[in-house]
């Protein structure tokens, strides 16, 4: 049986505005493109407490693939390595993907490191 990978939406209200509605639309037009079904979406506020650690758990504990996100604003310009760890991360303007390496179980030790 074929699963379809489950992805999580994020979304900061502050960055997004008026615009909130749009923005997560936009998520779930890019999640239907690429495949995913979207689980959630999490939209955080600029008073959120650890936004990006509540996302980290998320995607644990949904077991999703990827997180979807207007733009890299929403995580104050810059995606958070930690959440590459656990998920992909693919924003929708400009789309692109922050792939997670994935290194297989009998890779070298040092491969990492290249």
């Amino acid at each position: 049986m074929l699963t379809i990978p489950a992805a999580i939406g994020y979304v900061r209200s502050d960055i997004s505005g008026l615009r909130q509605q749009w923005d997560e639309i936009q998520i779930r037009s890019v999640a239907r493109r690429l495949g995913y079904t979207l689980a959630k979406t999490i939209v955080s506020g600029p008073y959120t407490e650890n936004p990006v650690q509540r996302l980290i758990d998320t995607v644990q504990t949904r077991e999703a693939e990827a997180v979807i996100v207007p733009s890299a604003d929403h995580f104050d310009g810059e995606v958070p390595t930690e959440l590459v760890a656990v998920a992909d991360v693919i924003t929708v303007s400009p789309e692109q993907t922050y792939a997670r390496w994935i290194i297989p179980p009998d890779a070298p030790a040092d491969m990492g490191s290249r």
